[in-house]
């Protein structure tokens, strides 16, 4: 089994229900929750929308390999009604969004795929919860 660290953010609809929902299916599809966060509500970064975020980490346990993770997150997004990521080149407000920040001790670089996640110290709003939660 392996420990990994994963953000979630969502700023459109029920932000509270949509996060308890991913909760659920990252829990049903990833693996054993171990911890989370409590929820913040924080601005939009990198564009700007006039729908503020609600923001989240949590602690799996899961016998997914890294890549396994990577395409099990984002059906996830995308059976939560995700689209695209970012709209010419820019952020989008988003229904919900799952990123991996670590696994393991593990480092990689992909092109689609790099741990840790490469912007999530510049990120509050992620750092903020993760230090809830992290043991290390």
């Amino acid at each position: 089994m392996h420990t990994v660290y994963l953000a979630l953010g969502t700023n459109l609809g029920n932000r509270r229900a949509i996060m308890r929902e991913a909760i659920d299916q990252i829990g049903k599809k990833i693996g054993t929750v171990l911890r989370q966060s409590s929820f913040y509500e924080t601005e939009p970064w990198g564009f700007e929308s006039p729908n503020r975020f609600l923001n989240a980490c949590v602690c799996v346990s899961t016998p997914l390999a890294p890549r396994q993770l990577l395409e099990t997150s984002q059906a996830i997004e995308r059976e939560m009604g995700r689209t695209k990521k970012t709209v010419n080149a820019q952020y989008t407000d988003r229904i919900i969004d799952v990123d991996i920040l670590l696994y393991d001790k593990l480092s990689t670089h992909e092109p689609d795929l790099i741990i840790p996640h490469p912007l999530m110290l510049e990120r509050e709003f992620v750092m903020t919860p993760l230090k809830e939660i992290w043991e290390e």
